[in-house]
């Protein structure tokens, strides 16, 4: 079945929406499709929509993806020890153990970690691990602090987030608060991580996008929303926590439930 207009701008909406904040992007476009429209899968498109939110990351984090780009060329032709060049291999090297654990997991078992019960279930976990995890943790940690241990860790966090439910953000904020990381820093540092992974799945899947209205669409509202969202999250957290957050994770995957058992 073919994604139409209406749709393909829901879908990116959502796509916006649940990206970034930590609720799993990969369980919405899997799931509302599924019980909106009796859609199983939507190919590709997933895809196109996370290049959406890759670049609503690119844009607003411009100044800082820039600022790293330099001072990783003065870490190395210029031999300067500056913090813009050690986050920048941060970056790197907690991208290389996240994306090779994904990628066999989401090679091996893409069908059995797609099924409605598994993407249930690891909403309500993940809700309930991120709301104590936040809870008990910390603040003392701020971006410009992070070391190689924490990146290190973080970025091996996302190699869960192949299973739809989990979430990327979900799984890597979860990660940071619990090594007593502030929630704006987990925040910011899982947004500037989450490029490569989506930047490499994108150029993946180039070859299977459809470059139609709908495409157009999609990848258009999923950038919108997602530039509004970040801003939104990063000024929610310097006063809130995840708590709201954690209630949705559980609320949704007990409604997925109920739809399976009782429907």
């Amino acid at each position: 079945m073919a994604i139409n207009v209406w749709q393909a701008v829901l879908l990116g909406v959502i796509q916006g929406l649940t990206e970034l904040l930590p609720i799993s992007s990969s369980a919405h476009l899997k799931i509302i499709p599924w019980l909106l429209w009796n859609i199983d899968d939507i190919g590709a498109f997933d895809v196109a929509l996370h290049a959406g939110t890759l670049f609503a990351i690119g844009i607003f984090f411009f100044k800082d993806w820039i600022t790293l780009l330099k001072g990783a060329y003065k870490s190395v032709v210029k031999k300067e020890k500056n913090f813009e060049g050690t986050m920048f291999f941060y970056i790197v090297l907690a991208t290389i153990p996240g994306g090779i654990i994904g990628f066999v997991l989401d090679t091996f078992f893409e069908d059995v970690l797609e099924k409605p019960f598994i993407i249930a279930i690891a909403l309500i976990v993940m809700g309930i691990l991120l709301y104590f995890v936040d809870k008990k943790s910390p603040s003392n940690v701020t971006y410009e602090k992070l070391t190689l241990k924490q990146t290190f860790l973080i970025g091996l966090s996302q190699a869960l987030a192949f299973i739809p439910g989990v979430s990327r953000s979900g799984v890597t904020m979860t990660t940071a608060r619990s090594m007593g990381i502030s929630r704006e820093a987990a925040a910011k540092f899982s947004f500037m991580l989450s490029a490569p992974i989506v930047l490499a799945a994108t150029i993946f899947k180039l070859n299977e996008f459809v470059f139609s209205l709908e495409f157009i669409l999609g990848v258009l509202s999923s950038f919108i929303v997602g530039l509004l969202v970040i801003k939104f999250l990063l000024k929610y957290l310097q006063r809130n926590d995840f708590k709201i957050f954690a209630i949705y994770r559980v609320i949704f995957g007990i409604i997925i439930l109920l739809q399976l058992f009782l429907f």
